[in-house]
C-alpha cells in the first residue's frame, strides 16, 4: 500500500514573538514521519502559519502537541491583531495530499478534534469537509464573533462544541479543525492610503461577502 500524506496549516495567534513561535514550531520539527515546510508570521495580524506534511498518524500527533504548547504560550485575553481569530490555535486544517480521499481526511480530522478536545483541553469547532452540521461548514460562521463574542456562543444553543469543554476558556479561546483542499493565499498592494478603498475592496472579495445594507 502506498504511503499516505496529509497537509496540516495551523495558525496560531502570536506574530511577533518568535520564541513563543519557535517553541510551538519545535513540537512538529521534533515529530519523526513529519516535515515542517513553511513558519509565517505576520506582525499586523499577530498570527503565524505553520506548513507540514506527513503521515497521518504523526500528523495528528505533532499537531496535539504544538496546539498543546500553544495554549500554554499564549494567554488570547492579551491578544489584538487585523485577522477575524478566536483561538491561540485558531484553525487546524488537514489537506489530503497523496493516497488518501477527502473522506479518510474528514476522519482524520475528527480524530485530531478529539485529542485536542479530550487530551489538550480545548473547545474544538469542526468545519469544512469535516463540519458535523451544514451550518458548520462555513469557517467565517464558525468564527463569527471571534474571541469577543465566544463566551456568548458556547453558553447558547447552537454554540456547543463539537469536541471538547462547553465552557468558555479565557486563555485558548477555541480552534476550529477542519478538512478542505489546498487554499490558494495572496495580499494585495493597493496604490493608496485610503483604509475606506481597502475595506471596500476587502468586503467585496472575502469569503463571507459584504453585508447587506
Amino acid at each position: 500500500m502506498k504511503q499516505q500524506l496529509i497537509e496540516c496549516v495551523p495558525n496560531f495567534s502570536e506574530g511577533n514573538d518568535m520564541s513563543v513561535i519557535k517553541q510551538i514550531t519545535s513540537e512538529i520539527e521534533g515529530m519523526d514521519g513529519v516535515k515542517l515546510l513553511d513558519v509565517d508570521p505576520g506582525k499586523a495580524t499577530n498570527r503565524t502559519v505553520v506548513t507540514f506534511v506527513g503521515t497521518p498518524k504523526e500528523v495528528i500527533t505533532a499537531a496535539v502537541r504544538a496546539a498543546k504548547k500553544a495554549a500554554e504560550l499564549i494567554d488570547m485575553s492579551q491578544h489584538h491583531g487585523e485577522h477575524p481569530r478566536f483561538g491561540a490555535i485558531d484553525v487546524c486544517p488537514l489537506i489530503p495530499v497523496a493516497n488518501i480521499s477527502m473522506a479518510e481526511t474528514v476522519e482524520h480530522a475528527h480524530e485530531l478534534a478529539r485529542q485536542l478536545g479530550e487530551d489538550a483541553g480545548l473547545t474544538i469547532y469542526c468545519y469544512e469537509h469535516a463540519a458535523r452540521s451544514e451550518q458548520r461548514r462555513n469557517l467565517a460562521v464558525v468564527r463569527a464573533g471571534e474571541y469577543e463574542g465566544l463566551e456568548d456562543k458556547i453558553a447558547s444553543p447552537d454554540g456547543k462544541p463539537d469536541f471538547g469543554p462547553a465552557q468558555f476558556n479565557r486563555r485558548s479561546g477555541a480552534t476550529a479543525v477542519g478538512a478542505r483542499d489546498f487554499l490558494v493565499a495572496y495580499n494585495v498592494n493597493l496604490n493608496s492610503t485610503s483604509t475606506r478603498r481597502a475595506n471596500a475592496i476587502a468586503f467585496d472579495v472575502r469569503e463571507k461577502g459584504r453585508k447587506q445594507r
